[in-house]
């Protein structure tokens, strides 16, 4: 057997999913996904750390989703 030992970084992928390219990548995703999804839909960036959203911005956004999964299949792509 190998005498491998992995060792985290914890700091430096704290500040790995901090950063501005992570949060530029999720971006790219996450407007990717809307644009699949249609009218209506919302990217939300998080303020103090590397996150997003994409949620229904409108009343008619909101039933498009319950009827169709519409954000669930953008997803999938």
């Amino acid at each position: 057997m190998s005498d491998f030992k992995f060792e985290l970084n914890s700091e430096g992928v704290t500040a790995l999913m901090k950063s501005p390219e992570m949060q530029s990548a999720l971006i790219s995703h996450a407007k990717a996904i809307k644009n699949r999804a249609g009218d209506g839909y919302d990217v939300h960036v998080g303020p103090s750390r590397a996150n997003v959203s994409v949620a229904t911005g409108s009343a008619a956004a909101a039933q498009d989703n319950m009827d169709n999964n519409t954000l669930l299949k953008a997803v999938r792509g």
